[in-house]
């Protein structure tokens, strides 16, 4: 095999993706240098389990995290994949403000079972809360080594020392020593300390600034090489037959004709079909030669859906791809807090599945050299992936690899490895490499959806304005973000997950949060109507923290929340709420025709606390697209099913928001350098909806509890 000798200055796609390179091969070819291994960073350590059962640890005394070659370069390696959220470039940052280095010479090798260390996944919005807390950690204790060495090079106490662009700096004789020069070709092994020295935030210079994206030229011009895009030497393409619907069987196969083809192979393995072919074309064609017969059981339909969930809650019950467990929180009593109050509402809501909608649909590159696997795929779980393939095909860990080129989105909806399975399967049967690609409608068909749900509230008031009590049971759509930010004495929440959904269902950006935001800030401003009393005036009568009565107001004076009376055909709704971290307040204007009962947003402004921020343009932009993407969800999405099938697998029957959908979009960020930084890729979404549905009402006095809100328009 041979090697690039400027590998690491160019494409970080080309470091990850053009070779097949082992850790050891990528360290000899960048050269010897300091690496710096964790120890007692708790963030990073989440366990996972391997094949044998046994947890799986971020290591203690491997070198795993940072490479300073002789040339000064530095590497990076980070189990985290950029899916678009730009972590890649805030990441770098925080190493560059620690180390002292420059941008420019960092590399981040990300998301490679082999080189990377063990990450649980990129989910949670725990990237910059979890690993870009771990890489400052990691890169100031590299930065107090390097002091160190060189206080003993130059015979001084290290506080004459200075570290500064990859550089140390003899303050007393403008002596200096570059990073590479100091190690002289030595490989240090060190133990993080639990308090490494790290720059306050007010101190940043280049975490916090608005930096380019790293490789951006490439996604904007082509040049970046995606899964799909991505080609071995030999490689052939393949394609898998889908059953007749959900839970089918088969019954029989006649493969004759497809195997009468040149160059074509058909591969079964029980209900697994597939057919593998010199290009695409070919094996599209072969696979609409096979005669399959299929049993699939009765299902329900759509229509069935609400009632089904309810009744098939069970308790603790494991639930599908969440295995989510039903949990309750109780305070006061209820019924008391019922009796005394002065105002009540109860009301039922509902969440349709919605789509994740990627980009790129699901893709996998498979390539097989003896008893090891390698696969090239877009997931937010290499790891994991990696740990599914390696139970499909009973091999070791160490003998598979799962590499992720930077990918085009997931939301939620790529955790799992069914598509790298398949891939494998076929390059095994093959005896070759085998790309495979998803369809849309394979994607919009066979991935799992954002679950459906329903939920019940009920609530009370007293005059005055003051929440006593609070129910609340979300049935199926899931826990997160279910526990009220409001002060209230008298509280009941339960989730009850349903025992077996009629679809796959899994996460998505927000998980639950954003339906259960969606009923809580609607019954909040149905109280609030009840009382005859201000939505924001209501909201901020019963929050007590701060940093939640900051966004509200931040939002509300930026809207200019109260300048402007509604009318029937123009009105404004106001939202807000919490969720791992991140303070959201969301105001929104729509404008309703009387006559087409049609519903525009016109204006979105939301104001945001996540803490510090790292990238000032990066978070705007999380910001404005998960707004964007809380559009659809919150109109017009909807998956329709029927028996087993889905009815609108395309996006010319699936509908997502479009430009001429889009309002304008103002972002208020909060950057509270006195906090810990926490997650900004899901929270910004749960505000949308809420705000949307409370601005209709305010104009038409229609109180719309089901999520899409407006999917044919308003209707009588």
């Amino acid at each position: 095999m041979s090697f690039d000798s400027d590998l690491l200055q160019q494409s970080p796609d080309r470091v990850q993706h053009s070779f097949v390179l082992n850790r050891r091969e990528l360290l000899k070819l960048v050269g010897a240098g300091m690496l710096v291994c964790a120890v007692d960073g708790q963030a990073i350590q989440e366990s996972g389990r391997t094949q044998g059962g046994e947890a799986e640890r971020t290591p203690h005394d491997i070198a795993s995290w940072i490479h300073i070659s002789p040339d000064n370069s530095v590497t990076v390696f980070t189990g985290k994949t950029e899916m678009g959220q730009n972590i890649r470039t805030s990441l770098a940052q925080q190493v560059s403000e620690e180390l002292r280095v420059s941008m420019n010479t960092i590399t981040m090798v990300m998301a490679d079972t082999e080189l990377c260390p063990f990450d649980m996944g990129t989910f949670g919005s725990r990237t910059t809360p979890q690993m870009g807390t771990e890489l400052r950690n990691i890169s100031a204790a590299a930065r107090d080594l390097l002091l160190e060495k060189a206080a003993e090079r130059f015979g001084v106490n290290r506080t004459q020392l200075v570290a500064a662009d990859g550089t140390i700096k003899d303050q007393s004789n403008n002596r200096s020593v570059r990073y590479g020069e100091l190690l002289q070709g030595q490989q240090l092994v060190q133990l993080i300390p639990d308090d490494p020295p790290l720059e306050p935030p007010e101190q940043w210079k280049v975490a916090g600034t608005p930096v380019a994206k790293i490789g951006g030229q490439e996604f904007v011009t082509g040049g970046h090489k995606y899964t799909s895009d991505l080609s071995r030497q030999g490689m052939l393409y393949g394609k898998v037959l889908r059953p007749s619907g959900f839970h089918a069987t088969l019954a029989s196969l006649d493969a004759a004709e497809a195997q009468k083809a040149a160059n074509v192979t058909v591969v079964r393995d029980g209900d697994f079909v597939g057919v593998v072919a010199p290009d695409s074309t070919m094996a599209t064609r072969a696979l609409g030669t096979l005669k399959a017969k299929w049993n699939a059981p009765q299902q329900i339909s759509e229509k069935e859906l609400y009632d089904y969930l309810r009744k098939g809650s069970a308790g603790s019950a494991e639930s599908g791809e969440r295995r989510g467990r039903s949990n309750s929180h109780e305070q006061g009593s209820i019924e008391v807090g019922m009796t005394s109050a002065d105002r009540k509402i109860e009301s039922t809501y509902t969440v349709a599945y919605i789509q994740h909608a990627p980009l790129e649909p699901r893709a996998a590159v498979a390539e097989w050299n003896g008893d090891k696997l390698t696969v090239w795929t877009g997931t937010q779980r290499p790891f994991a992936v990696r740990d599914e393939l390696a139970q499909a095909f009973h091999l070791p860990e160490k003998n598979v690899r799962v590499i992720v080129p930077d990918t085009g989105s997931g939301y939620g909806g790529k955790h799992t490895g069914e598509c790298a399975v398949e891939a494998a399967r076929l390059a095994k049967a093959a005896g070759k490499p085998v790309k495979l690609q998803w369809t849309r409608e394979e994607e919009f068909t066979w991935a799992y959806f954002r679950p459906a749900g329903v939920i019940d509230v009920r609530a009370g008031a007293r005059k005055d304005g003051t929440l006593i009590t609070w129910e609340f049971h979300n049935y199926n759509s899931g826990p997160a973000a279910i526990n009220t930010q409001y002060n209230v004495s008298n509280q009941k929440i339960q989730y009850h997950p349903t025992q077996t959904p009629p679809l796959r269902q899994g996460s998505y950006r927000g998980l639950a949060a954003t339906a259960n935001h969606f009923v809580r800030e609607s019954a909040m401003d149905e109280l609030a109507h009840a009382i005859g009393m201000d939505a924001l005036e209501f909201r901020l009568k019963n929050i007590s923290d701060p940093r939640l009565r900051a966004v509200f107001e931040t939002a509300a004076k930026r809207f200019g929340w109260g300048k402007e009376k509604p009318s029937a055909s123009h009105a404004f709704g106001i939202a807000g709420g919490f969720e791992k971290g991140g303070y959201v307040a969301t105001c929104a204007e729509v404008a309703v025709d009387p006559k087409s009962k049609s519903v525009r947003i016109t204006r979105v402004i939301e104001a945001w606390d996540c803490g510090p921020v790292v990238n000032p343009n990066g978070l705007k932009n999380q910001i404005e697209g998960a707004i964007v993407q809380g559009i659809g969800g919150a109109l017009f999405e909807d998956v329709h099913f029927a028996n087993g099938r889905i009815l609108n697998p395309l996006f010319s029957s699936y509908r997502v928001p479009r430009f001429r959908d889009l309002p304008a979009i103002e972002v208020e960020i909060i950057n509270r350098k006195d906090v810990p930084p926490f997650g900004a890729g899901e929270t910004p979404i749960v505000g949308l909806a809420p705000a949307v549905a409370n601005a209709i009402f305010s104009a038409t006095g229609k109180r719309l509890r089901a999520m899409p809100l407006v999917p044919n328009g308003l209707q009588s």
